[in-house]
């Protein structure tokens, strides 16, 4: 059996979409495409579940997006996933015209007209990750006891990438997200990062993307402890060999909380504009720190102009989330 995949986007979406792919894959011995945009293209290629990647361009990219749908046309699928539920997905997945085309329960915009069938009733209650693997049960497939996260990882040696005193627990920080308003005040994060290396002797490491190279900087300077500032120096392939050898990541809700997760690294998320039960770190190890009072408002910038609900989570609880303690 043939099967395309369509989750285009995000980093965090790709991720909670694999449990159910790996799922297709080892009981339908299936072989597996993945169709997503360019820039997470890196991400899907480590997917050890996945033996091919389809690179499809925004809409806003007509020619691209129209030789993409070509491609997708001339190969013969046997069934169409789409795992993203977005006008853009399904017009993706209609161009395989695939016996079978499968919409989630999720879909909106309009897109479930271009669905065969829809994987479940819509049910927004619940994690991402369960949403995803509606498709499992229901092609009347066993669901896993636990969401598997079949990666390729490779190996990155920190000590030689950015080398930091001592022998203390490696620690990852991100410190930046896509939304303004999730991002935990930078000097919080810099006296976390000076709790760490002075009271625990950790070895910090401040990971992201190239943009955030400069908000970390200034977080290991305001710190005055060492911290090795890895944003923008690594590939996203390489970002997951080095998050793999930390042991705890303190993250806002981002990218790199969701590649934690997938690779079993212990999770401190901190929540402000956003539900933990949606999107956050899944699995009981992982540690939330949310402060009551303020209702997630879903903006990318606060509302209100104070992000009170993210400064009120002090760099104690986050040192103590951490550490223990």
């Amino acid at each position: 059996m043939k099967v395309l995949v369509v989750k285009l986007s995000s980093l965090g979406d790709a991720l909670h979409a694999l449990p159910a792919v790996a799922e297709l894959k080892t009981q339908l011995g299936a072989e597996v495409h993945w169709a997503v945009q360019p820039a997470f293209a890196p991400l899907v290629r480590r997917f050890a579940c996945v033996d091919e990647v389809i690179e499809v361009p925004r809409p806003s990219d007509l020619r691209g997006f129209l030789r993409a749908l070509r491609r997708i046309r001339a190969r013969r699928y046997d069934l169409v996933a789409d795992l993203q539920g977005l006008m853009k997905s399904a017009l993706v997945a209609r161009a395989a015209q695939a016996p079978r085309r499968i919409g989630p329960s999720f879909a909106r915009e309009g897109s479930r007209l271009l669905f065969h069938e829809l994987a479940g009733p819509r049910d927004k209650g619940r994690h991402a990750i369960e949403e995803c693997l509606d498709l499992v049960r229901h092609l009347g497939l066993v669901l896993p006891a636990e969401p598997r996260f079949p990666l390729d990882v490779p190996a990155i040696d920190l000590d030689a990438l950015a080398p930091l005193p001592g022998d203390g627990p490696r620690i990852a920080v991100a410190p930046a997200s896509r939304w303004e308003s999730k991002n935990w005040p930078e000097d919080h994060f810099a006296a976390f990062v000076r709790r760490a290396v002075s009271r625990h002797a950790a070895r910090v490491y401040l990971v992201g993307g190239g943009g955030d190279a400069p908000l970390a900087e200034r977080i290991a300077a305001a710190a005055g402890a060492p911290a090795a500032n890895l944003c923008g120096r690594l590939s996203l392939a390489e970002s997951l060999g080095a998050l793999a050898r930390c042991e705890t990541l303190l993250t806002n809700d981002s990218g790199p909380m969701h590649m934690a997760v997938a690779l079993g690294v212990r999770c401190v998320a901190l929540f402000g504009p956003t539900l933990p039960g949606r999107t956050g770190p899944y699995g009981a190890r992982h540690v939330v720190l949310r402060v009551e009072g303020c209702p997630p408002c879903h903006r990318r910038i606060c509302p209100k102009g104070t992000k009170a609900c993210l400064h009120a989570i002090t760099p104690a609880m986050a040192e103590a989330a951490v550490f223990g303690g």
